[in-house]
């Protein structure tokens, strides 16, 4: 049994020197594989900088008619789809109450000018006078507020979007009768990255792009710039009014907003050049180092036709960017550049 096993330990040796040899021939190989390229210098770019947000197209002004009495609706005089303007009757409520402080007020407006004359001479106490004055001025309060919830009118010009009840009916105040917008003028609210938020200003116009109108281009103006940043999503709120007078674009609609941030000067490499870890999203590039290949990671920003913006600096202006042939290149591979000139 002792022979047999150093037959076969002998047989087997050539195997191992022959597979060790392979290996180390490999390695040679690799190290001594040159990969023909190209490069490119990194450089900086001057851009439009111009940011592209979405969002949902709102009534500049929205409203819920919900009287803050309850009890029987009377009348409602408008319907869905009908255009009011300020001022403008929407609902009446059951007039009872009113009509009875309305009563009431009559009575002590007279009786509070009789307070007065009598003060004058002086023939009555100031409490008196006090007591009769406090009456009176809350019962005038009271009136306001019962004519107000009772004959209900339009506070700005718009829209009747939906009607919930009619005449008749018992309205408890759970939800609105009516609901009013404004649709000759829109708002958009955004959410911008953070990073801009310096460049940002109250008064920047911005392009309103709908795929309902896929031909036409339509304008805003930013009217206010939200003082925070929200720490989980890094971005900050803009909204942005928007003249409708057309009223072409409507309440709900799925818009897109161009915001134009001006000229300014980024490192931007061919986008081809740009490749991605397999099972991830991570991004690199390899750059040529003394024709050695060097892989860098990099974070992409916006696209610009051809090139793309890098984020960070780990890719520095200057360096030797390849732009074919990565595709071949390891970490540490020799390097041949080719140009025009000596391409094969």
């Amino acid at each position: 049994m002792k022979n047999l096993l150093k037959i076969s330990s002998l047989l087997a040796l050539p195997l191992c020197f022959a597979a060790c040899g392979n290996r180390e021939q490999e390695t040679a190989k690799e190290e001594t594989r040159v990969e023909k390229v190209r490069t490119q210098i990194v450089q900086k770019e001057a851009v439009e900088r111009t940011i592209s947000l979405t969002g949902n197209l709102e009534g500049y002004e929205m409203m819920d008619i919900a009287p803050s009495l309850t009890g029987i609706i009377e009348h409602i005089y408008v319907e869905e789809g009908d255009r009011v303007n300020k001022g403008d009757d929407l609902l009446r409520m059951d007039q009872t109450t009113y009509r009875t402080t309305q009563q009431a007020y009559d009575n002590l407006k007279v009786e509070m000018a009789r307070m007065d004359a009598l003060k004058e001479a002086g023939s009555i106490s100031q409490q008196t006078y006090d007591q009769t004055k406090l009456s009176y001025d809350q019962t005038a309060e009271n009136l306001k507020f019962y004519k107000e919830n009772t004959y209900v009118k339009a506070q700005f010009h718009g829209v009747i979007s939906a009607k919930n009840y009619e005449d008749g009916e018992l309205y408890g105040g759970t939800s609105p009768v009516l609901s009013l917008v404004q649709i000759d003028k829109l708002k958009l609210y955004v959410n911008v990255p953070e990073q801009y938020f310096a460049r940002v200003k109250k008064g920047m116009e911005l392009d309103i792009y709908s795929e309902i109108y896929p031909d036409k281009k339509f304008g805003g103006k930013v009217e206010i710039v939200f003082p925070t940043i929200d720490q989980a999503s890094h971005t900050f709120k803009v909204k942005v009014a928007i003249p409708n007078a057309g009223e072409l674009l409507r309440p709900g609609m799925y818009v897109r907003t161009d915001l134009k941030l001006g000229k300014e000067e980024i490192k931007t490499v061919p986008y081809q050049s740009v490749l991605k870890l397999i099972g991830s999203n991570d991004r690199y590039v390899y750059i040529n180092v003394a024709d050695t290949a060097k892989r860098v990671s990099v974070k992409m920003g916006e696209r610009y036709g051809a090139n793309v913006e890098i984020l960070d600096d780990e890719l520095k202006v200057g360096d030797e960017i390849i732009t074919t042939g990565q595709a071949r290149v390891v970490e540490g591979v020799k390097l041949e550049v080719i140009t025009d000139n000596n391409a094969e």
